[in-house]
């Protein structure tokens, strides 16, 4: 039988905003091996795209709105990410531990 886990979240939630065109954090830490969902909130009125090839994700988030991206479970280790359409600034790494 399957034991309910008490006090233990089915998954964890972090929030990455974009705002002048630039991630915050730039570097995310999550934990290694869990599934993460990551809610990218978009401050800014133009639209920008979450991108990472190392996490072999890609999201539009539109001006002003937010939307979700689900990761992992990852192996420890860093994985690089950057908004498509602003790639000079908005760049940034999510840290898995």
């Amino acid at each position: 039988a399957l034991l309910p886990a008490i006090g233990i979240p089915a998954e964890a939630a972090f929030t990455l905003v974009i705002q002048d065109h630039r991630f915050t954090p730039e570097e995310l830490v999550v934990p290694a091996g869990k599934k993460v969902r990551l809610i990218v909130e978009n401050r800014d009125t133009a639209p920008e795209e979450f991108e990472s090839y190392a996490l072999n994700r890609e999201k539009l988030i539109a001006g002003k709105s937010s939307a979700t991206v689900w990761i992992g479970p990852l192996a420890p280790g860093r994985y690089a990410f950057f908004g498509d359409f602003n790639q000079k600034t908005a760049q940034g790494v999510i840290v898995a531990r």
